[in-house]
């Protein structure tokens, strides 16, 4: 992950709704959410949602896939897990601080 990924991903990040929408799809894990079901789950008008999963999309952190006529969103672990790489890789001077697992996902 270069610099302006992370940049792009921190920045998606960086607001309270796309924050929420990220997390939920964390923990919905493979199976991912409908747009419907993250709506009525996080209580973010449609419209509104619709912005957000597009702005997240954008920055690699999730992907969408059609399943029948259902989209389904789901959080992108390899992003995830090469963001807290890059943010962590030069912790601790540099020094292995943190059990390699622990700094990723295995999802």
């Amino acid at each position: 992950m270069n610099e302006s990924d992370v940049v792009r991903a921190l920045a998606a990040l960086a607001q309270e709704v796309r924050l929420r929408v990220f997390r939920a799809l964390v923990v919905a894990g493979e199976e991912g959410l409908t747009p419907g079901a993250l709506a009525e789950r996080l209580e973010i008008a449609p419209n509104t949602l619709s912005f957000h999963l597009k702005e997240l999309t954008h920055a690699g952190l999730i992907s969408q896939e059609r399943q029948g006529r259902n989209l389904i969103y789901r959080a992108a672990y390899p992003a995830m897990n090469a963001l807290l790489a890059y943010l962590t890789e030069n912790c601790c001077q540099g020094a292995p601080c943190l059990p390699e697992t622990a700094a990723s996902c295995r999802c």
